[in-house]
């Protein structure tokens, strides 16, 4: 008998290990935009080399173009048939978060993998709930011919926004028609501003709004003073003569300009100087846009340990990041400078890394449910101020009244 309860011991045994072998891998859903068109072999190479290192995970790609995707991922999630997981870009995560939309990651991702400021713009009181994939930033770009001409330094990743000022009257000084800086009086410019001055649209817990606090004010303050103030350093649209930002610094005729990373092709095709870039000025500390693509998991997920797997991969696997590189596909978000030597020894410009630097003062949008209300009613009062005289405390007066009436929270 013993002989006999030991075969089926171990018959037993042998079935549950067959069974276990021939098991299907798990199938991970994705819904996806970014990748769409120009980039959607390299998002379909990227998911084969995650699916060969984790034999056990399936994904299953949704991919739909932007002009549709968003329309039909609330339809999805409205209805009750998520996908596990799903790209957002960084307005609709902070929506959908607010929503509960986002599941809670913490510990389930390697945030070492990623620099700190892009995992608090996907934090939330202390938790995760998206993993940073891929970015686009802005910095500081200057003209050096004109620094030179002025007779002063080039900025530092140190500088703050006194330093600009300080720079630019000197550089506007060498001729009426060259200009110190420019950066646009708009909600982009704004909300990321106040951040370094200590100020926000919002209170801690997202149930009030603070447009006009004292930080706030002193910001917008400095904002229209360079544009229409006794040493204005910025030209106005009358001055700017139909030209864009870019065609004046491109002309040589602008100091510094804060704009993008997708600039630097256009300026070391057209630009006859040398200039190059830093990472943006602070006030009380520093603050740079955050544009990103991110990965949430749907909280209804029945796989939300494999999704997180994927999703950190996505995001920090050096394989599936030198895909990113080769394609030049915006930018990973991994803290690792060293595994991007590819992109940093393009020049110009010669500081490159300054735009990695930044990722450490990365400033997300407020956290929202309708932010797309809320930026139309900021935006709409803030593109007059160039050329009203109206004090930033009536615009940030204004601007609260229409929040709060607006009931946005």
């Amino acid at each position: 008998m013993k002989r006999i309860a030991a075969l089926f011991l171990t018959l037993a045994l042998v079935l549950t290990l067959t069974v276990s072998a021939l098991a299907e891998p798990v199938t991970v859903t994705y819904a996806h935009f970014s990748g769409a068109g120009a980039q959607e072999e390299t998002l379909k190479k990227m998911i084969a080399i995650f699916e060969e290192k984790n034999p056990d995970i399936k994904v299953d790609l949704q991919i739909t173009g932007y002009d549709d995707y968003f329309t039909k991922l609330a339809t999805t999630v409205g209805g009750g048939n998520a996908p596990d997981v799903f790209e957002m870009n960084m307005e609709n995560y902070l929506a959908y978060m607010l929503r509960g939309a986002c599941a809670d990651l913490t510990g389930l991702v390697n945030a070492e993998n990623y620099s700190a400021g892009t995992l608090e713009a996907v934090s939330s009181a202390g938790r995760l709930y998206a993993v940073p994939m891929s970015f686009s930033t802005c910095i500081l770009i200057y003209n050096k011919a004109l620094f030179d001409q002025a007779g002063i330094d080039y900025p530092t990743n140190d500088w703050t926004w006194a330093d600009v000022q300080t720079a630019a009257e000197a550089i506007k000084a060498l001729d009426d028609d060259i200009w110190g800086f420019y950066q646009p009086i708009s909600y982009n410019e704004f909300y990321k501003s106040v951040k370094g001055n200590g100020g926000s649209l919002l209170n801690d817990d997202y149930t009030a709004f603070t447009a006009n606090s004292p930080e706030n004010v002193e910001v917008l303050d400095a904002m229209i003073k360079r544009v229409r103030g006794e040493n204005h350093v910025q030209p106005t649209a009358e001055e700017m003569a139909g030209r864009g930002d870019w065609d004046l610094f491109t002309e040589g005729k602008l100091g510094m300009i804060i704009t993008g990373i997708w600039a630097f092709p256009t300026f070391t095709e057209k630009c006859a100087f040398d200039w190059d870039i830093v990472v943006e000025p602070g006030y009380k500390t520093k603050s740079t846009f955050f544009f990103a693509n991110v990965n949430c998991v749907s909280p209804s997920s029945d796989q939300k340990e494999a999704a997180a797997k994927f999703i950190d991969a996505m995001g920090s696997d050096p394989d599936i990041v030198q895909l990113r590189l080769d394609a030049s596909w915006e930018l990973p978000t991994i803290a690792d400078q060293r595994k991007l030597g590819q992109y940093l020894e393009v020049t110009p410009p010669a500081n490159r890394a300054a735009v990695f630097d930044s990722m450490d003062y990365a400033a997300a949008p407020p956290a929202l449910k309708e932010s797309g209300a809320a930026s139309e009613i900021i935006g709409n009062v803030l593109s007059t101020l160039e050329m009203n005289d109206v004090s930033a405390q009536e615009a940030l007066d204004d601007i609260q009244s229409q929040l709060e009436d607006a009931d946005l929270l």
